[in-house]
């Protein structure tokens, strides 16, 4: 904005990288620069500050003020329940209908059946020709639930070139996600394309493959090897339709994308808007004019969790703003209890609402690609570009996707993220909010349905690699909680750690706030006090600790383990005598929050053997005092 445009900034002289700097340089105090640089999972580095605007490279996405379909899950076992919901969804500002089959990617656990009855009664009343877009998660079965919903809507009379569907057809995220198949892949294209030729013939317009790459992100994969694999289904799919004899031009048009977005803001914008860069690359690769390709979002199941789990709801709100900003066409919210259940009304409405909201009251859609021009944005979507070519490149020169699939390769690379990301969550460098940070061991159960999952089977195959497995990355800290509750159930009291804590709150609070949290973060209990101080030193400058009232509330906690907490100066002073006290006392393990630095030899002769700090593997930590403590 120019100062033409707004006199109020002319009053001030512009602010420079050099100022901004020089600020900096004092925070530092000495500390390279650099240090504020951060890197993603793909090596790419996310600068600390940006220039304000970039070269502005719009995307081809959404039309210009055009709405995103607010899409909501039908995956009720029962289909007269799952019609039910689906209609009080429309009736409640829904758009598009994710229609959830059993053993999809998307099937967390529930999904329709796919026979004809089960289709007939989950779309009883419900219009796909009056504007309701339908979008099928298609499992193994996806030829008989594509035919069965296309009978389903002859039965209606329905035509369906004015059917707004899209269908999912996606033999390789499935053959991914499974790891194998009934066929190789040229009897599996052949199959494709077959299915897309019967659906033609019965009028339906399409699309009908996704490239998907949410096998890719459960998976713990990085956002590069997401594009990356969605780009290599969709260049397989169109190469499946062109040799069954469809035109480059119209085969295009018969495949639409479909991400995960995630709470992490700035990549899931970048994503979003590379995979159509990416995509139009291709097009121009084969001789096309690049057009607008249909882009579903479906917010991640990996950053789900089970525990204070209505913090999914903000990673969700995240998910859909980056999404929507990223130009989405569609986008589908897991409901925050998904990881817990078979969501219920409340969840589901939650879902739909965090939509409508930025919807209707953010309008968020009103501003056409509101990342252009963005200086971070803009680079992070050239680095995911560039990053997501090579990594494509890798997949073809390896012979296509089914070819390196078939090899491991695509899996290996994965494998080595995925390693990254649950050793990150171990040392809490990426924090679970609510599960590795500011866990609440006493929250109240959330209600999901009654309604079991479906148990899982494997399919007889003639091929067979290694799967994409699909994790939530809270998953560890979870069982650890599970074995907390079930030390509750069986002994009525969970697992105790006891907070020695030394000096005045002002000397312990932050350190035993933290022993707190990172001990609950694995369902053990903190038993904590206001600091044993002895009345006559209250005021003093420097008082020293009541080791015999400690020792008195150590043995009352009915603890094993005991955690020391104060400052370093107070450690210098008293950590020694306190760990010895501890020991003479029976406890079994004694911990000290803060590092120890040169003190470590003497601390540890004194009965100290563990040191938690920021950085420190809480993992490991925790499941160490687990099988002290028995509940290994």
């Amino acid at each position: 904005m120019s100062n033409a445009e707004f006199p109020l900034a002319a009053e001030f002289p512009p602010a420079t990288r050099e100022q901004w700097q020089k600020l900096v340089a004092t925070v530092l105090k000495g500390a390279p620069f650099e240090r504020l640089t951060s890197r993603t999972y793909d090596r790419l580095p996310i600068e600390p500050l940006y220039s304000r605007k970039a070269d502005a490279r719009p995307v081809l996405g959404r039309a210009p003020g055009a709405a995103w379909q607010v899409s909501q899950r039908v995956e009720h076992l029962d289909p007269a329940v799952a019609n039910e919901q689906a209609r009080q969804d429309l009736d409640n500002g829904a758009t598009c209908l994710a229609v959830v089959f059993a053993g999809s990617i998307g099937s967390y656990g529930y999904g329709l059946d796919a026979s004809p009855a089960a289709i007939d009664r989950a779309l009883e009343g419900i219009h796909p020709e009056a504007g309701i877009a339908v979008e099928l998660d298609l499992g193994p079965q996806d030829r008989d639930a594509a035919r069965s919903f296309a009978q389903a809507l002859e039965r209606r009379s329905i035509d369906p070139a004015s059917a707004h569907v899209r269908f999912g057809f996606n033999p390789l995220g499935i053959l991914a996600a499974e790891g194998g198949g009934t066929a190789e892949w040229e009897k599996l294209a052949a199959q494709l394309s077959a299915n897309i030729a019967e659906l033609r013939q019965r009028g339906f317009r399409g699309p009908f493959t996704v490239a998907d790459g949410r096998p890719v992100h459960a998976a713990g994969g990085s956002e590069a090897q997401e594009l990356a694999f969605a780009l290599a289904s969709a260049l397989a799919y169109l190469r499946a339709l062109e040799t069954s004899g469809i035109a480059l031009d119209e085969a295009r048009r018969m495949i639409f994308f479909r991400l995960a977005a995630d709470a992490d803001e700035l990549l899931t914008i970048g994503k979003f808007r590379a995979l159509r860069r990416l995509w139009a690359r291709v097009e121009h690769a084969c001789g096309l004019a690049p057009e607008p390709v249909f882009v579903s979002a479906e917010t991640a199941w990996r950053m789900m969790t089970k525990r204070d789990p209505w913090v999914n709801m903000l990673r969700a709100t995240i998910a859909v703003f980056s999404a929507s900003v990223g130009d989405a066409d569609a986008v589908s919210v897991l409901p925050f209890t998904a990881a817990l259940g078979l969501p219920d009304a409340f969840a589901r409405r939650i879902a739909r609402n965090t939509q409508l909201i930025l919807l209707e009251e953010a309008n968020l859609a009103k501003v056409a690609d509101p990342a252009a021009g963005s200086g971070a944005l803009e680079d992070i979507t050239e680095k995911l570009c560039r990053a997501a070519w090579a990594r494509f490149q890798e997949i073809e020169a390896a012979g296509g996707l089914f070819a390196a699939l078939t090899r491991g390769l695509v899996q290996q690379e994965i494998a080595k993220v995925r390693a990254e990301r649950e050793q990150a969550v171990a040392l809490r460098s990426d924090i679970l909010t609510g599960t590795s940070e500011f866990p609440d061991i006493a929250e109240t159960p959330v209600s999901v349905l009654d309604v079991a999952p479906r148990p899982t089977s494997s399919r007889a195959a003639a091929l067979r690699f290694e799967p994409l497995p699909r994790i939530r990355l809270a998953e560890p800290y979870e069982r650890l909680r599970d074995a907390s509750d079930r030390h509750l159930r069986e002994r009525g009291s969970r697992p105790k750690i006891f907070l020695a804590n030394l000096g005045p709150l002002a000397a312990f609070n932050a350190r035993a706030t933290s022993a707190r949290n990172f001990f609950e973060a694995g369902g053990i209990e903190a038993v904590t006090n206001q600091g044993f101080v002895p009345p006559a030193n209250q005021g003093g400058k420097a008082p020293s600790s009541d080791l015999a009232a400690m020792v008195a509330a150590f043995r009352a906690s009915g603890a094993r383990l005991a955690c020391i907490c104060s400052s370093d100066e107070v450690y210098a002073r008293e950590a020694e005598a306190a760990a010895r006290a501890l020991a003479n006392a029976g406890a079994r393990h004694i911990y000290l929050a803060g590092k120890p630095r040169e003190r470590e030899p003497t601390l540890r002769n004194s009965g100290v053997k563990t040191f938690i700090y920021a950085g420190c593997d809480t993992l490991a930590t925790l499941k160490a005092a687990h099988g002290m403590l028995g509940l290994a």
